[in-house]
C-alpha cells in the first residue's frame, strides 16, 4: 500500500514539474511558486507514506494538483487521472495487506 502510494506521488511530482514548464511563459510568478511548492510537497509526502498522516496529506495534495488546472488546463485531466490512481493504490493496497495478514495467520511463508 505504501509503495503504490509513494509511486503515484513521485510520478505526480514529475508531471507537476512538466506543467510548470508549460506555465512559465504566460502566468505570474506566484502561480509558479505555488506549483513548485505542490511538486516539492508531493515528493516529500512520498517519503512519509509509512505514517497515516502521509495518506491524508497525499489526499489534500490531490486536490491541489487538480486545482492547478486553473493555471494549466490539462492538469484538470491529469489531476483527475492521478487522483483515480491514488484511490486505486489505496484500495489495492488494503486488499494486499488483508491477503498478507491471512497468509501470516495461517502460518504460510511469505513470497519475496
Amino acid at each position: 500500500m505504501r509503495i503504490l502510494g509513494a509511486a503515484v506521488l513521485t510520478m505526480e511530482s514529475l508531471v507537476m514539474g512538466f506543467a510548470l514548464l508549460l506555465a512559465k511563459d504566460g502566468h505570474s510568478s506566484t502561480s509558479l511558486w505555488l506549483g513548485a511548492t505542490v511538486a516539492l510537497l508531493l515528493l516529500l509526502c512520498a517519503g512519509v507514506m509509512k505514517r497515516k498522516f502521509g495518506w491524508y496529506l497525499g489526499s489534500l495534495l490531490q486536490i491541489a494538483v487538480i486545482s492547478f488546472g486553473l493555471v494549466v488546463t490539462s492538469m484538470f485531466f491529469m489531476g483527475a487521472f492521478f487522483a483515480a490512481l491514488w484511490v486505486a493504490a489505496y484500495v489495492v493496497g488494503k486488499k494486499g495487506e488483508a491477503i498478507r495478514a491471512n497468509l501470516l495467520a495461517e502460518g504460510r511463508p511469505q513470497v519475496p
